[in-house]
C-alpha cells in the first residue's frame, strides 16, 4: 500500500503540476484527487506510525496557549 500511494504521489502530483505549469485548466479535478493517494500512504504504514501520524495532527491543529 505504502509503495502504491508514493507512485500515486508522484503520477497525480507529477500530472497536476504539467497542467498547472502548462496554463491549463485544472478546475474539473476534484480536490479528493490529490488527497486520495496519501490515504494510500497512511495505511502502508505501521500502526505505530499512523497513531505517529494522527498525533502529529492534532499537535498541528489544536491551539495551545503557552503565553503567560
Amino acid at each position: 500500500m505504502l509503495i502504491v500511494g508514493v507512485l500515486g504521489v508522484i503520477i497525480i502530483y507529477g500530472g497536476f503540476l504539467y497542467l498547472f505549469f502548462s496554463d491549463r485548466s485544472t478546475a474539473a479535478l476534484p480536490w479528493f484527487l490529490l488527497i486520495s493517494p496519501w490515504i494510500c500512504v497512511y495505511f502502508g504504514l505501521t500502526h505505530v506510525q499512523q497513531v505517529a501520524v494522527i498525533q502529529w495532527f492534532v499537535n498541528k491543529f489544536t491551539f495551545k496557549n503557552n503565553a503567560k
